[in-house]
């Protein structure tokens, strides 16, 4: 068994498989030269603890050896031989596989607009990544931000809680715009402004400039803002290109069954990289989630084990923002019904309702204690198909969990 990434879908597969009876080699491939670590602190704890940030692993060498799995680090696949069942490495060394497992994720998309050479630009997807970032945002540091999406935001709250002047441009009429509704995107716009944040939306970036060791970012109607760094956060882009180069069907994504296998029914695939038809949405989704990762994972190792059972656990996804939560369970689409539940102090949420009366999906902002619990009764409601009145949705005294009966 060849595991190709070793993220969090690649790593929970790798242990799934041998936890769930898998008697054969594990082989674990990363292309980072350290251990398997947790990517949501990046954006968070790394870019704000006080004391030197170290990683949050997934898994320990100790673990690895106990569970006999090998672990190649700091290297890359460079292709797949489907017709031999080999694939070859970085350092050209060849690896036979039975079944292959791709969990190659996604990187940052870049701009697509002339940016000089000199500009101090980041992007934001690897530990090394984080701790560049951190040297640089500080007191006095101005930092642009380029994209109102999770990442964006998340990167702002920790930058200006560190002392730094943050700009945020997006190109939308609005911060989050294919992920919440406007009412909850302006509470959260409205947090940020309030921590210091500048968001500037219907922007667009023209070019980002050189200048004297700093950035110069300039917009289309002709204003520009001056950066010690920018930090580009407009979306990612699946790593697709090894899975293309050896013929399997790709598109926004690798293309998989209800089971996660590829078109070649040796090879399966988790996580970012992956597109897949879901029971509960009639429709193929991508996620890019730290929960779809790892849960995709582990049922993509059961399945290479034998129990072809279709992948259909809810879409689950948190931001911290500043002292609040963001929590969605499911997908919130422009079609479906939004009912709005307004927590007083605690929170808003908003659920969905598609046409058949179905709870397809739910968001919520603000505080922990209160959003998590509704949030995690709206996902049993969602997974269970249940069509819960519009009116008793919306009314804060009535009862979640009433609901589920």
């Amino acid at each position: 068994m060849v595991i190709v990434g070793a993220g969090e879908a690649g790593t929970a597969a790798a242990i799934a498989l041998r936890e769930g009876g898998c008697r054969s080699s594990i082989v674990l491939i990363g292309n980072e030269s350290m251990l398997p670590y947790e990517r949501p602190p990046l954006s968070k704890a790394i870019l704000i603890e006080e004391t030197y940030p170290e990683p949050k692993l997934l898994v320990t060498h100790k673990r690895l050896a106990e569970l006999e799995i090998g672990y190649l680090v700091g290297r890359s696949v460079e292709s797949i031989d489907r017709a031999a069942h080999t694939i070859r490495l970085s350092d050209g060394a060849q690896l036979a596989y039975e079944r292959l497992l791709l969990s190659t994720g996604s990187r940052p998309r870049t701009l697509s607009i002339p940016v000089a050479p000199g500009s101090r630009m980041a992007t934001l997807r690897t530990y090394a990544d984080a701790l560049a970032i951190r040297q640089i945002i500080g007191r006095k540091c101005e930092v642009v931000i380029i994209g109102g999406g999770f990442i964006g935001l998340e990167v702002a709250a920790s930058a200006v809680s560190r002392g730094a002047s943050v700009t945020v441009v997006e190109a939308g009429p609005r911060v989050l715009t294919r992920a919440v509704p406007p009412s909850m995107a302006e509470l959260i716009q409205a947090k940020h402004e309030r921590s210091g944040v500048r968001i500037e939306t219907g922007a667009m970036v023209e070019r980002v400039d050189a200048n004297e060791g700093r950035s110069r970012v300039v917009l289309a109607d002709g204003r520009t803002h001056l950066a010690d760094l920018v930090l580009v956060a407009v979306g990612a882009v699946p790593n697709v290109e090894l899975a293309q180069a050896a013929g399997l069907a790709v598109a926004n994504g690798i293309l998989l069954d209800e089971t996660l296998a590829s078109s070649d029914p040796h090879i399966f695939a988790a996580g970012d990289c992956c597109s897949f038809p879901h029971r509960l949405y009639g429709e193929r989704i991508r996620l890019e989630a730290w929960r779809n990762a790892q849960r995709q994972g582990a049922a993509a190792a059961a399945n290479i084990l034998g129990a072809n059972r279709p992948y259909e656990d809810v879409p689950w996804f948190w931001s911290d923002q500043y002292d609040e939560t963001l929590q969605i369970a499911g997908l919130c689409r422009e079609k479906d019904v939004p009912v709005a539940r307004n927590l007083g102090a605690e929170g808003q949420l908003f659920f969905y309702l598609a046409a058949d009366g179905r709870l397809v999906a739910a968001c919520g902002f603000g505080t922990l204690r209160a959003i998590a619990k509704e949030i995690r009764v709206a996902e049993t409601m969602i997974g269970r198909r249940l069509a819960p009145k519009a009116e008793a949705l919306a009314d804060p005294a009535i009862s979640m969990k009433s609901l589920l009966v």
